[in-house]
């Protein structure tokens, strides 16, 4: 089916208590795991193209792998611009096609954030295309405990930042760090309460997820969180997987021979994490949200962990 814009997904999401999965695409392989992997569990899901995927595989061919995948399933499948850090990377990628954007002004002031934030929404609305930005800044791997701390987002910024900026969704930092190789982060739930007492209506965001601790998702989930960013956990499975499959066979040359079993490593990843968020099941055969949405909860995603 055509490409989604995340919108319907999120208010979905909303309403139903789960999450939906936003996956890093930044290659084929990695684009057919995750649409793979969202068809056979019927959940909606989001491929989150970053600048530095554009850097690597070019805007036209990154958002194209993703367009193609997307025709070839009946699941909503949204292209979403993850952490675009200035105004004209956002245009760009409107006019790329992407049905999702997003404005990361987290390392600006709080004042030049907004104004960049709400300059981003007002094109983006005009083409009835969503922006997700963010508030507080998710810091990246060797953060200091107490540097996460300064860094989360304040709940007293939230209905201002939002009434201001229009934005349609809003990424929170709330105690999770980018790019974490193993699940130790716990998160603030009492913060995330208070920004969703605060902004009701508008569907959060949970950055850094992959270093998150699985019942701590499950529970922010619960109180707020509609769209969680999967990026390293994923890439750890397909690049261990890649590099096991050369160690065990070094005599084959066929590269394609080796990407295989790192595509259904990363596969089995993007499967659990849909059943972990609750969006497994979601999605009616042939298209469109089940009404009510199914919940789930952390005990279903034993079998996937196996």
């Amino acid at each position: 089916m055509p490409l989604t814009t995340t919108k319907e997904m999120l208010k979905a999401a909303q309403k139903g208590k789960f999450a939906v999965g936003a996956f890093n695409a930044n290659n084929m392989e990695m684009v057919q795991a995750i649409v793979e992997a969202a068809t056979e569990e019927h959940a909606p899901v989001i491929l989150q193209v970053s600048q530095g995927a554009i850097r690597y595989a070019g805007m036209a061919f990154a958002a194209g792998l993703v367009k193609i995948a997307a025709a070839n399933t009946d699941v909503p499948v949204a292209l979403h611009l993850d952490h675009g850090t200035d105004f004209d990377q956002n245009v760009l990628c409107l006019r790329e096609g992407f049905t999702s954007l997003m404005f990361d002004g987290s390392s600006l002031p709080l004042e030049e954030n907004i104004v960049i934030s709400r300059r981003v929404c007002d094109i983006a609305h005009i083409c009835g295309i969503p922006v997700e930005t963010e508030l507080g800044k998710v810091l990246k791997r060797g953060a200091t405990p107490q540097e996460v701390q300064d860094a989360m987002a304040k709940p007293e910024e939230a209905e201002r930042f939002i009434e201001d900026t229009q934005a349609d969704s809003l990424a929170i930092a709330i105690g999770s760090v980018h790019a974490l190789l193993s699940q130790a982060a716990e998160l603030d739930i009492e913060r995330l309460k208070a920004i969703r007492d605060a902004i009701p209506d508008t569907p959060l965001v949970l950055h850094g997820a992959s270093g998150v601790l699985e019942d701590s998702v499950a529970e922010s989930i619960q109180y707020g969180i509609c769209k969680v960013n999967v990026a390293t956990y994923l890439s750890q499975a397909f690049t261990y997987a890649l590099f096991d499959s050369l160690k065990a066979n070094p005599d084959v040359e066929d590269p394609r021979q080796h990407l295989v079993p790192a595509r259904e490593a990363a596969k089995e990843r993007v499967r659990a994490k849909i059943r972990l968020f609750g969006s497994n099941g979601t999605i009616k055969s042939g298209g469109g949200f089940r009404s009510p949405p199914t919940q789930h909860r952390v005990a279903d995603i034993g079998e996937a962990e196996d």
